[in-house]
């Protein structure tokens, strides 16, 4: 699961959304995730909490629908104004690639 070789495929609604900084630190932490033998799903949600420092943010990583969860702290010094949005990103393990996209559960809430 989860493999380094597959490729990385990024919609455009997560780059539109989350700054590119966040996104390659999400991507370091599947990967410290998968050294650590943490990832026990193919499907991991990563939800962004509302509290930071001026230089981390914090995403919660969610597997198995929410019974595996860990918190995560990701470096990030720039403009937060992403967060606080209930965002969601949601990373999937498919056969060739490994697929970041914004949670269906996002669009919900804009209704």
């Amino acid at each position: 699961m989860f493999e380094i070789t597959k490729k990385r495929r990024v919609t455009d609604e997560v780059k539109e959304t989350i700054p590119q900084p966040v996104i390659d630190g999400i991507w370091r932490t599947l990967k410290q995730m998968q050294a650590d033998d943490l990832v026990v799903s193919s499907v991991i949600a990563f939800v962004f909490s509302d509290d930071y420092t001026e230089d981390t943010i914090y995403v919660m990583g969610l597997q198995n629908s929410g019974d595996v969860a860990k918190e995560y702290d990701l470096a990030y010094n720039g403009n937060k104004d992403f967060l606080g949005k209930g965002t969601i990103i949601i990373v999937k393990d498919k056969p060739k690639t490994v697929s970041m996209s914004i949670s269906a559960l996002n669009d919900q809430t804009k209704e």
